[in-house]
């Protein structure tokens, strides 16, 4: 996995914790989304032995609104994971009014700086992320890697668990 990803930023969990889940996820992939209950379950089931951490990998060419979602999150700063969660329970409905919603309702203090001109000042941060995903042989989401290794498992909790020697 690539060298260039920080571990620190984005991370859902115990951030000591023994094994590292990073995900490249987009915000309006349907994939995604049905992995987003599934991981959480695996950190909050995992007694802080793992941590989840997330990159932003938005397939633009397919889907409209990934872009705009990640810049909102990104900036949405220390409610980042608030947001997450948000911008997965409504992936359907992502345009910059809807952004701004959410970010409301996850305690974002100026939901407007989270679209428009102000969340371009976060678009470095979203295309780390993108370029380290294609450098690391991301091609879709989710991708997931397990201690810097790729993970080909299906994206359900009985696999994950025993693939981290957590048992089912």
């Amino acid at each position: 996995m690539s060298d260039a990803i920080d571990l620190d930023r984005h991370v859902y969990g115990d951030p000591g914790a023994a094994i590292t889940v990073v995900e490249y996820g987009d915000f309006e992939c349907p994939y995604c989304g049905a992995a987003f209950p599934v991981l959480r379950k695996l950190i909050d089931g995992s007694d802080g032995r793992v941590r989840l951490v997330f990159r932003h990998f938005p397939v633009f060419t397919k889907h409209p609104y990934a872009l705009t979602a990640a810049l909102a999150a990104e900036a949405s700063g220390e409610r980042f994971w608030p947001m997450h969660d948000q911008l997965f329970k409504h992936q359907a409905r992502l345009t910059d009014p809807d952004l701004a919603a959410y970010a409301a309702e996850a305690g974002v203090d100026d939901p407007e700086s989270v679209v428009g001109e102000a969340a371009q000042a976060f678009r470095p941060a979203v295309e780390r992320d993108y370029t380290a995903g294609v450098s690391d042989g991301v091609r879709g989401t989710p991708t997931l890697f397990v201690d810097g290794r790729l993970y080909t498992g299906r994206v359900e909790l009985g696999p994950l668990r025993s693939t981290l020697g957590l048992g089912r």
